[in-house]
C-alpha cells in the first residue's frame, strides 16, 4: 500500500498503477502480472478471446515497427529515407527514440518478412489482397512513424513520401482497425503524459514532425492528432492528464478553423485554451527547435 503525505492520496499497487500511469484498473493488472510472471484466468471467456485476439494484433504491429525501424537503419534502399530524415534532423538518436522506419518500394517484403497470419495482417491494416489475390503490403516507399496508444501498444502507422516521389498523398495513415480508433488516439501520448501531468498542459499539433520538434527542442508535453480531425474524445482524452490545453496548429486557414472548432468543448470539460499564432508558412515544430522560448 502506499500514501502520499502532501495531497494524501493512498491505496494499493493497483491503484498506485492507475494513477502514475494513468491507464485503467485492468490495465493495471495486466502490468503488474506481466513484471511479476503472473499467468491471468479470465472470469469471461468472451473477454479472454478479445483479449488475446487484441493481444496476437499488437504484437504484429510490434513487428512491423521493428522491421521497418532495422530497414531504416542498416538497408541500402533506406539510403535516400536517410539523407531526407538527416536533412530534417530526425537521424541517429531521434530515428532511435521514435522508433522511425522505411517502408520499402516493393509489393510484399513485409507481408513475407513478418511471418504473420494473413488474416492479421489484413486485420492491422499492415497488408491487404489484391486484384490478383495475392498478399500486398499496405504501405510503400514511405518513412514511417509508428502510432502507439497511451500505454506505448503499438497500432497503427503514418507514412511519409519522399520529396519528388510521383504518390500524390504526401501522407498515408492507417485506416481504422480493431487496436486503432483514430478519434481515440494521439500520436505522442505515451512519450508525453509524464510531462503533460507534471506541468497541467498539453500542447496539440497537427502533424508527426511537430511532436518530434518540440520534443527535440525540450518541450516533451507535445501531442498530435492521427491525420484527422481534432474529436470531443481527445478532449475527453486530455482532459484526464491536464487542464490545460496550447493549440499549435498550422497558421493556415484549416489550422485555423480547427482551433476554432475547439472552443465548443472549453467549457464542457473545464480547460483552459490557449492558440499559438505563428507567421504564415511557419513550421510549429521547426520553430520549437530553433527558438524554444518562442
Amino acid at each position: 500500500r502506499y500514501r502520499c503525505f502532501g495531497c494524501q492520496a493512498s491505496g494499493d499497487v493497483f491503484d498506485f498503477i492507475q494513477e502514475i500511469e494513468h491507464v485503467d484498473f485492468v490495465t493495471a493488472v495486466e502490468s503488474l502480472a506481466a513484471r511479476a510472471g503472473i499467468q491471468l484466468n479470465y472470469t469471461t471467456g468472451g473477454e479472454s478471446k478479445e483479449r488475446a485476439r487484441r493481444k496476437r494484433l499488437v504484437e504484429a504491429m510490434a513487428s512491423a515497427v521493428d522491421f521497418y525501424h532495422q530497414r531504416l537503419l542498416t538497408s541500402p534502399d533506406a539510403r535516400a529515407a536517410r539523407d531526407y530524415l538527416r536533412k530534417r534532423g530526425l537521424a541517429g538518436d531521434v530515428a532511435r527514440n521514435f522508433k522511425l522506419g522505411w517502408a520499402p518500394d516493393d509489393w510484399d517484403q513485409l507481408s513475407t518478412g513478418l511471418g504473420a497470419p494473413a488474416e492479421v495482417l489484413r486485420e492491422t491494416g499492415l497488408a491487404f489482397t489484391n486484384k490478383s489475390g495475392r498478399l500486398q503490403d499496405a504501405f510503400r516507399g514511405r518513412v514511417m512513424f509508428p502510432i502507439y496508444t497511451e500505454n506505448g501498444e503499438p497500432v497503427a502507422f503514418g507514412g511519409r513520401i519522399l520529396p519528388g516521389s510521383p504518390d500524390p498523398a504526401k501522407y498515408k495513415n492507417s485506416s481504422e482497425t480493431p487496436i486503432y480508433a483514430k478519434s481515440k488516439t494521439l500520436y505522442g501520448l505515451n512519450w508525453a503524459k509524464a510531462d503533460i501531468v507534471a506541468t497541467d498542459q498539453v500542447i496539440v499539433c497537427e502533424g508527426y514532425t511537430d511532436v518530434i520538434g518540440f520534443h527535440r527542442s525540450g518541450i516533451r508535453r507535445a501531442v498530435a492528432t492521427c491525420g484527422t480531425a481534432l474529436t470531443e474524445e481527445h478532449v475527453r482524452m486530455m482532459k484526464r492528464f491536464a487542464s490545460r490545453v496550447v493549440l499549435a496548429f498550422d497558421a493556415d486557414k484549416a489550422g485555423q478553423g480547427a482551433a476554432e472548432r475547439f472552443y465548443e468543448w472549453e467549457e464542457k470539460y473545464k480547460v483552459q485554451v490557449n492558440v499559438a499564432r505563428f507567421p504564415a508558412g511557419q513550421d510549429p515544430g521547426e520553430l520549437a527547435v530553433r527558438d524554444p522560448d518562442a
